[in-house]
């Protein structure tokens, strides 16, 4: 019997608030796992006795794969399978309830029924709904207990990012935008793009009921390696034929360009750009996620929990080895239970988008168990090692000479790597300290004990190893001390003062050659360009300290400075008849200034006026000049102003409009550049009233 086709009735608004999942954009139904939602229908003529619902997901749904669910209507619903409960039926139409399991596969879903009447069945298709994680929910692997947790980790669209250096420690805005118009079908899509599905999708699609594997899967294909997944890496200095790093100011852009482009991988990222991209799709499917900073962060490339840095005799960083040492690096931590670890390797787990290391063949990273990690538990899945190191390794400081091949050990330090790891406060724009979370405090006997567990578990304890230094190498002495220090403000458009302290440490008089050098770097301390050096002959009288006044000048560094705007400077200072001494630090430079004020009250569908301002503070004229503003619930994508070139001291004021779509507590995001400024970022609280 062919059914008249029925109208559905989806109660979008209703159940989009009982399912925290008010703030998508859709004309879809968007419900969250483990919580029943109503959906009214025409069309069956009064056998809801009779009716049997098909709920199916993937290519080919079955019920061995939990993709396929047939479930007729019971008088209570059910916690453990699919299930409908009848709430109200007139002559034409009948109201259910439906409740999917807690463990169910998440997804796009197609629903029908099918009815039975004197002995003929038909069966009508009711529509689609979207099915996603639920952290509101107990029985849920990725249940959050704290209801202002699930709304940070969830539910918000801004977030705070930590970068600089650990003398230094900046931030800046990102807009996660995860419930902008079509990102959660670029989401789905992202799944059904990775290596997982397209070897084996059935497979693929049955395990979509796991935080663990989804987490994982996500990991590889935000970055493109692989897979053509989201994001090309670029660490090379240089961004042509795609857009600077440091540019972007949130994800919604770089998923809506991979999507329009046919999935071309989008150009180009560093990791904030990969980790914030992973936690606007984790946070879509309703997985708790935020980004993670780890300062002086080490990529141990050969898996012996150390790094090694070479130096040669003039103070020049040298690109040897695969090892090296992040001024900072951002990877994500999720929330969610370790049923394959047990329960007290549950919560915050680490995922890592940056493509570093291979991983089962590919690039991806994680979930990492952060109990199992400050436990030194690095045999427990997944990348236990990498990671530890990643807060852990021991730092050796090397001197290489090339004509020789031969090195010397500088000096290792064991206290070096993995500080002030950093993540945004819940419902506050503040930094909160997470180090005591991933490790015991630097330098006591629990940490080093952590330490030895995990060398033991990596077979490092039994094993020689020729590459690493003596031990009458590491307990060498020196016979001199130095530091940087700086002196005045580190603000681009300024000149840079810094003071090298060196401090004779013996009752005898020393003579030092000092070789200096300044580059400028990357993030991750690789150098690009030389900009100063300098040496000079010092004769320290018996433990006296002598201060030595470095000056180099804007116009030395302006055309050599990457858009990280870190600079590296260092000393090596050859003792004679003693052992060499290193002296480093890492400058981070701060942008000048840009000011934002909203003129007027903000409401909700009411235009109002914004004005940003930005003083050109150097001699010369500012070319080039580019203003990048978005905001979610403020505006729609990103707005993109030209800005008329900046005179000596001059200042800009530039007004647009914003419109306000919802109220509440939004963040305005801008980005100002220019030729001789990168990426001057900044952020505005808009208190947005109905």
């Amino acid at each position: 019997v062919a059914a008249t086709q029925p109208s559905t009735n989806w109660h979008l608004k209703e159940n989009a608030r009982e399912h925290h999942t008010s703030k998508f954009s859709s004309d879809e139904l968007i419900v969250r796992r483990g919580q029943a939602f109503t959906v009214t229908f025409s069309g069956a003529e009064q056998p809801e006795k009779n009716l049997i619902f098909i709920a199916e997901t993937g290519p080919k749904p079955s019920k061995a794969a939990k993709t396929l669910a047939t479930f007729g209507v019971s008088s209570t619903a059910s916690t453990e399978s699919w299930s409908a409960v009848l709430q109200s039926s007139s002559s034409n139409s009948v109201s259910i309830s439906i409740s999917s399991p807690p463990n169910a596969v998440i997804g796009r879903y197609k629903l029908s029924v099918q009815s039975t009447e004197s002995g003929s069945s038909s069966t009508v298709n009711l529509g689609t709904f979207i099915l996603l994680f639920n952290p509101w929910s107990s029985g849920d692997a990725v249940f959050l207990p704290s209801t202002a947790e699930c709304e940070e980790y969830v539910l918000e669209e801004f977030g705070i990012i930590f970068a600089g250096n650990k003398n230094h420690i900046s931030s800046f805005g990102w807009n996660f935008g995860q419930f902008q118009e079509d990102i959660l079908n670029i989401c789905l899509s992202i799944m059904d793009r990775s290596l997982y599905y397209r070897q084996d999708p059935v497979t693929d699609v049955s395990h979509r009921n796991d935080p663990k594997y989804l987490g994982r899967v996500l990991s590889a294909m935000v970055n493109a390696n692989d897979d053509q997944g989201v994001v090309l890496g670029n660490w090379s200095g240089t961004y042509e034929g795609g857009k600077n790093p440091t540019s972007w100011t949130g994800s919604g852009e770089i998923l809506q360009s991979w999507k329009k482009s046919g999935f071309k991988p989008v150009k180009y990222g560093q990791c904030w750009v990969f980790a914030a991209v992973l936690t606007t799709v984790l946070r879509c499917l309703g997985i708790p996620t935020r980004t993670i900073t780890n300062f002086s962060s080490a990529h141990d490339a050969d898996g012996n929990l150390r790094v090694d840095e070479f130096y040669d005799a003039s103070g020049n960083h040298l690109e040897k080895g695969a090892d090296s040492i992040w001024n900072f690096h951002v990877w994500n931590e999720s929330w969610f239970t370790r049923s394959d670890l047990g329960p007290s390797y549950s919560g915050w787990q680490i995922l890592d988008a940056t493509p570093q290391e291979e991983s089962g063949g590919i690039y991806q990273c994680g979930p990492a168990s952060r109990n199992a990690i400050k436990e030194g538990e690095v045999d427990l899945e997944y990348d236990g090692p990498f990671v530890f190191a990643e807060v852990n390794a021991d730092c050796m400081y090397w001197n290489y000479d090339s004509a020789t091949g031969k090195k010397t050990l500088i000096f290792s330090k064991s206290t070096e790597i993995g500080e002030f790891i950093s993540t945004k406060a819940v419902g506050r724009d503040d930094r909160v300290d997470v180090t005591k979370d991933y490790k015991y405090e630097e330098g006591s006997k629990k940490e080093r004990e952590t330490f030895k567990k995990a060398r033991k578990k990596l077979g490092l304890e039994d094993k020689f190893d020729p590459t690493a230094p003596t031990p009458e190498e590491i307990e060498q002495k020196p016979d001199i001390s130095g530091k940087f220090k700086v002196a005045g403000s580190l603000e681009v458009g300024k000149d840079l003062s810094l003071l090298l302290v060196l401090e004779n440490l013996q009752s005898d008089a020393k003579t030092v050659h000092v070789n200096m050098t300044a580059w400028s770097t990357l993030y991750t301390r690789r150098p690009i360009r030389e900009i100063w050096k300098d040496s000079i002959s010092v004769t320290l009288s018996p433990k006296e300290e002598k201060q030595f006044p470095i000056k180099i000048k804007y116009n030395e560094y302006q055309q050599q400075l990457t858009t990280d705007k870190t600079i590296q400077v260092t000393a090596i200072c050859h003792v004679e008849d003693g052992i060499q001494v290193l002296v480093q630090r890492n400058i981070a430079l701060d942008n000048p200034a840009i000011d934002i004020q909203v003129l007027g009250e903000a409401k909700v569908n009411k235009e109002v006026d914004v004005e940003v301002a930005f003083t050109n503070p150097i001699a010369t004229d500012v070319l080039d000049c580019v203003l990048q503003v978005e905001g979610s619930d403020l505006l729609t994508g990103v707005l993109e102003l030209r800005i008329p070139p900046l005179k000596a001291n001059e200042t800009s004021s530039t007004k647009f409009k914003l419109t306000p779509s919802e109220a509440g507590t939004k963040h305005l995001l801008v980005n100002f550049f220019s030729d001789k400024f990168a990426d001057i970022k900044t952020f505005k609280v808009v208190n947005v009233i109905n």
